[in-house]
């Protein structure tokens, strides 16, 4: 088993001082982030593909055992709505292919009106998506958690597919008190959290309460699923999201002690300053 645990993205400035060392510059960013956790979203894919030589260099920053975990395009996912887009399937997967062995389970994130009526797109896109490739699917239609949620899980399951488990629970339990918190709230669903597992690793996405420390609760619950997962052998992806990400980090690492505490073999997290950047650890495995 693997525990996998980032953010969305891989640097912020406001980072700089506290998950990177003071006067980190932003090209260092990715090769330090990739020594602190060991996964990341890679939001980017999904407005375009970048190049080949921005995805090798990607690969060669990050050590061994590093997973990106990149969004499907949103000209498959929104634009055509997962028909007739076989060939920027095929050109995603290249560059997923690119990544080797850091290339971490896809991203698909369907869109808020993909609803039970569009099931057999889904099906006929997973059906031929490549199978050497592990997949997420997140999701955002009321049908997915109710009159059609046993339909989408047992065709998740029948391609060996996660269903992505978006928690905005934490989020829209705050109070809408500044524009950073209105402003997620207004772009992030409010539907139920599920924890169903459809594949053999489990993929989360976790949107936290502005105030850091009203997140203890909400993580400790999550603690316990992924102790549990992670001592039945299942690798697990796990992703903070704070309403900016200033914080993001500080929730991950929050969260990395909480499943500590239910799971003794997991080793301890870098130190966050003086770590070598140049040392390749082999983060969260047992």
């Amino acid at each position: 088993m693997a525990f996998y645990l980032g953010c969305p993205i891989w640097g912020l400035k406001t980072w700089v001082g506290n998950l990177f060392p003071k006067g980190t510059k932003p090209k260092d960013f990715l090769a330090i982030y990739s020594r602190r956790l060991n996964t990341v979203e890679g939001n980017t894919t999904f407005y375009a593909l970048p190049d080949v030589d921005t995805i090798v260099r990607w690969r060669d920053a990050t050590p061994s055992g590093f997973k990106f975990c990149l969004k499907v395009p949103q000209s498959i996912s929104h634009y055509k709505r997962l028909r007739q887009c076989e060939a920027d399937t095929a050109a995603f997967a290249d560059h997923l292919r690119l990544l080797g062995e850091r290339c971490g389970p896809a991203f698909l994130q369907l869109p808020p009106s993909f609803d039970a009526t569009h099931l057999d797109a889904l099906g006929a896109w997973l059906a031929a998506w490549p199978a050497d490739l592990p997949l997420a699917v997140e999701p955002r239609h009321a049908d997915f958690f109710g009159i059609a949620e046993a339909d989408f899980d047992a065709l998740l399951q029948q391609y060996g597919v996660a269903r992505c488990t978006f928690d905005t629970a934490p989020l829209f339990s705050a109070q809408a008190s500044g524009p950073e918190v209105v402003e997620a709230q207004a772009r992030k669903p409010r539907l139920p959290t599920r924890a169903a597992r459809t594949a053999a690793f489990a993929f989360v996405r976790y949107v936290g309460h502005p105030n850091v420390a009203a997140n203890r609760t909400w993580l400790a619950g999550w603690a316990s699923h992924v102790a549990n997962w992670l001592a039945g052998g299942e690798d697990v992806y796990f992703f903070c999201h704070h309403p900016n990400d200033t914080y993001a980090p500080v929730l991950a690492r929050l969260f990395y002690g909480l499943v500590s505490e239910q799971l003794h073999t997991l080793p301890p997290l870098p130190d966050w300053e003086g770590v070598d950047p140049v040392a390749q650890p082999g983060l969260f495995g047992a």
